[in-house]
């Protein structure tokens, strides 16, 4: 028996082993104009949630200062500072903190809350300068307070 050798079954099988360089800059072509999109609609909903996080602490640290002022008989002061709600300062009889777990958090920017006491009312006032850190502003840059 004689096998016949052409040169067709001596060539080695081409194998389809991976992608063109047409087909990958299709596909990153594709993901960019996906990303084009959908990123800043994703960032807009990212800005909103710092600012509902920051009305959440604030809330939080509003209620721990009612905690403070039903042991001690009065709101911390503006110089002793939200730091009163974890450290016991020396002119406040009856404190039974601390009133946070931990430490006293900075608003979602990473900067700390401004806090004021007492205020014109006689309350306090605890608030985030917002994204840009500056007093006022619009949008993700508008100051959130504890106080309407």
């Amino acid at each position: 028996m004689h096998l016949l050798y052409t040169p067709k079954n001596l060539q080695p099988r081409r194998r389809n082993l991976g992608f063109t360089l047409i087909e990958l800059l299709v596909v990153l072509a594709i993901l960019t104009m996906l990303a084009g999109l959908v990123g800043p609609r994703v960032l807009s909903l990212l800005g909103g949630a710092k600012s509902k996080t920051a009305a959440v602490q604030i809330a939080d640290l509003e209620k721990s200062l009612e905690l403070f002022k039903l042991d001690v008989g009065r709101f911390p002061t503006t110089a002793e500072g939200l730091d009163a709600l974890v450290n016991r300062p020396a002119s406040a009889n009856g404190w039974n903190g601390p009133y946070l777990k931990g430490s006293v958090p900075n608003d979602p920017w990473g900067r700390p809350y401004v806090f004021t006491s007492p205020t014109a009312n006689g309350g306090v006032d605890i608030v985030s300068l917002g994204a840009d850190g500056q007093p006022g502003g619009e949008g993700e840059n508008a100051d959130i307070h504890n106080t309407p």
